[in-house]
């Protein structure tokens, strides 16, 4: 049976008719029989950047079915190229702050997606209900060191913020697809 909520954007298959701007709709896709938002963290080393699009992103294109959220092993400030890439998209992270997994306390998640090979080998431990999902992308500030000038700059930025809203867009399949495989274990 094909489902009709799945169109196809550059070879991946994509949740609904999320154009730019628009908004999930929370009764034409629950993962599981859940009524409540997921919850679900991103963390990357230092939650300046990488982490910090997701959250932004995931809220605007999902904030109806997901809660998210994130946070850094470390905690290196909210990266100013972050903002002003996302502000392209008109996704405003401004008022959004670097922090760290002890941070959020006692905060629980259905799901935690490391963003960075570090965060993944560092991740902590989270209860056995929490499931940790790897997606990484590469370090914008990293890949930006050699550049000779801030518009070639946030050619970095750009495409690691497009290739991680690529995956948010494509998040409620993963988290069904991960949720389906847990049921036959």
């Amino acid at each position: 049976m094909v489902d009709n909520r799945y169109r196809q954007v550059e070879g991946k298959p994509v949740w609904g008719e999320l154009a730019e701007g628009s908004k999930a709709d929370p009764e034409q896709y629950q993962l599981g029989n859940q009524s409540e938002k997921i919850r679900v963290l991103f963390l990357c080393t230092g939650n300046s950047c990488r982490s910090q699009m997701a959250e932004g992103l995931c809220l605007h294109f999902l904030g109806d079915i997901v809660e998210p959220y994130s946070a850094g092993i470390e905690k290196y400030g909210l990266n100013p190229l972050a903002v002003k890439v996302m502000l392209e998209i008109g996704i405003d992270i401004s008022g959004q702050r670097s922090k760290t997994v002890d941070d959020l306390g006692n905060m629980e998640f259905e799901y935690v997606v490391t963003l960075c090979g570090h965060a993944n080998e560092m991740c902590p431990f989270f209860p056995a209900e929490t499931k940790v999902i790897h997606r990484g992308f590469d370090d914008p500030p990293k890949l930006a060191v050699g550049a000779a000038n801030e518009d070639d700059t946030l050619l970095h930025y750009r495409r690691v913020r497009d290739e991680i809203k690529g995956f948010i867009l494509t998040l409620p399949i993963e988290l069904e697809a991960e949720s389906s495989s847990d049921e036959f274990q």
